[in-house]
């Protein structure tokens, strides 16, 4: 299983380690995370998954799409380490992965 640290909005940072191909956003909220609203169920259709890649994870994931671009452009948050977390899919190259939820918009 990779390991997914995650660093909520107060600064919290926990360790989980889900099961492999869930998407970043799934392994978060199932592990109980209540801040990353996800409103859209993964279809890349809104931006309430919004997180930070660390950046040395960043060559690691996908490039960002341009549907996936354009929904974070809607975001007043948006910095060269966003992603939408129902984006990337966990794998075991990925394990130690470090997010932080964005703020909310």
């Amino acid at each position: 299983m990779p390991k997914l640290t995650v660093t909520t909005r107060e600064g919290e940072r926990r360790s989980i380690e889900p099961a492999a191909n869930l998407s970043v956003m799934e392994a978060i909220r199932n592990a109980g995370f209540d801040e990353l609203l996800a409103l859209c169920g993964g279809v890349c259709s809104c931006a309430t998954c919004h997180v930070y890649v660390e950046p040395d994870y960043a060559a690691l994931i996908p490039p960002i799409s341009v549907d996936e671009d354009e929904l974070l452009d809607s975001s007043a948050h948006r910095t060269a380490q966003s992603r939408l977390s129902c984006q990337i899919r966990l794998t075991e190259a990925l394990s130690g992965l470090h997010v932080t939820i964005a703020p909310e918009d």
